[in-house]
């Protein structure tokens, strides 16, 4: 009976000893393991940082010689659920603006652009960015004048705008400064038969007048309901955006689609304030505020659009890299205010009318304003086409 016995302790011992060297294989294997990821080559060939104390990151960052770290994509090791969160903190709004619908972000935009136009204006504000060009002379201006009146008839402003036209968009020419505005916004880069037809269709579309019912049916369709009621205008998309987004801006400041507190500004004469205003407006510029004091508001504002441009360019009234702005900073110094509505009518009349002064026109000896000035754009070897 002693063999079974002895037999049962071999086997035991032998079990034992097979656990063992199971349990130091294991061990073994997981001691590599850990050792293969603290000496992986990859990351250690791409520099990975070790980890470093608090005092030793400090003083890495203090030092100039430090390079900003290499960003190396790799796998997270941490559990899902922390990678998740992470990650929505990375992505998350960085700021208390921002946390609150970014509403504050967009308004700081907006903010920002209307500074950079309004510096850009008050830089020259009543004076000319080339102070070394001494032209047009007033007896310069007159003489323009007089031939234009000759060829196109005289051009005198009316003493006040009574009412709208109702076949037309016109330029400004309105009581309503509003709607002065939106009708000069439809009238850019167009012709008068075009601008006409955006705003019979729009009319069609919405109604005629100035109403606060009229301005909210229009803002409330948005921009793209307006843009193919004046899509025969041209730059319907354009247009639509910025008469969208002017009604939007007067709403949000004054409460009502109105602007008609500028005719306070203009009966004391405060231009500078009524231009500040308007050109703080998102999509309007010196030329379209100027067409509004110039025709809606009764003021002396020399307003620049592309035939005036041209032909005061073909003239020598301006250097000729000079942009629209420019030049209407420099002419609206340089030239009389008893002369600034009747030379600015006439020169678009005449840029559109004028075989030789329209765009494209080529000079032929015919035109009475060039052989006026002939000898001033030819000694400026000016061509004739602008």
């Amino acid at each position: 009976m002693a063999k079974p016995a002895v037999k049962s302790e071999v086997n035991s011992v032998a079990e034992h000893s097979m656990t063992l060297r199971r349990s130091a294989r294991n061990a073994k294997q997981k001691e590599e393991t850990v050792h293969v990821k603290q000496e992986n080559p990859s990351t250690k060939a791409l520099g990975v940082p070790s980890r470093r104390t608090k005092r030793s990151r400090v003083k890495e960052e203090e030092s100039v010689d430090v390079e900003p770290p290499t960003k190396i994509a790799k796998r997270s090791s941490l559990p899902p659920s922390t990678s998740a969160q992470v990650k929505t903190e990375a992505s998350s709004p960085r700021n208390e603006d921002e946390i609150q619908g970014g509403g504050r972000s967009k308004d700081n935009k907006e903010a920002d652009l209307r500074a950079k136009k309004l510096k850009s204006y008050t830089q020259f504000a009543n004076k000319s960015p080339f102070p070394d060009f001494p032209r047009p002379a007033p007896e310069e201006c007159q003489r323009a004048y007089d031939i234009l009146a000759s060829l196109h008839g005289e051009r005198q402003r009316p003493e006040k705008v009574v009412s709208a036209p109702d076949d037309r968009a016109g330029c400004g020419d309105a009581p309503s400064v509003l709607d002065a505005l939106v009708r000069t916004i439809l009238s850019q880069n167009t012709s008068n038969k075009n601008s006409t037809r955006a705003k019979l269709d729009m009319d069609e579309v919405y109604g005629t007048g100035d109403s606060e019912e009229r301005w909210g049916l229009i803002a409330a369709g948005g921009p793209t309901k307006l843009e193919k009621a004046i899509a025969r205008g041209g730059l319907g998309g354009v247009k639509s955006r910025a008469i969208i987004e002017i009604l939007k801006q007067v709403k949000e400041r004054y409460g009502k689609y109105s602007l008609d507190h500028l005719l306070a500004l203009e009966a004391s004469g405060n231009d500078e304030e009524a231009m500040r205003e308007l050109i703080s407006f998102r999509g309007v510029g010196p030329k379209t505020a100027s067409c509004v004091l110039l025709f809606c508001m009764g003021r002396d504002s020399f307003a620049v659009d592309t035939h005036v441009h041209r032909l005061t360019g073909m003239l020598g009234w301006r250097p000729p890299t000079a942009t629209r702005d420019e030049t209407f900073a420099h002419l609206d110094v340089k030239i009389p205010n008893s002369l600034k509505y009747g030379l600015h009518v006439l020169f678009v009349e005449h840029g559109r009318r004028c075989a030789e002064c329209k765009a494209g026109g080529k000079n032929l000896g015919r035109c009475e304003l060039r052989k006026a000035f002939r000898g001033l754009w030819e000694g400026r070897g000016r061509t004739g086409t602008g």
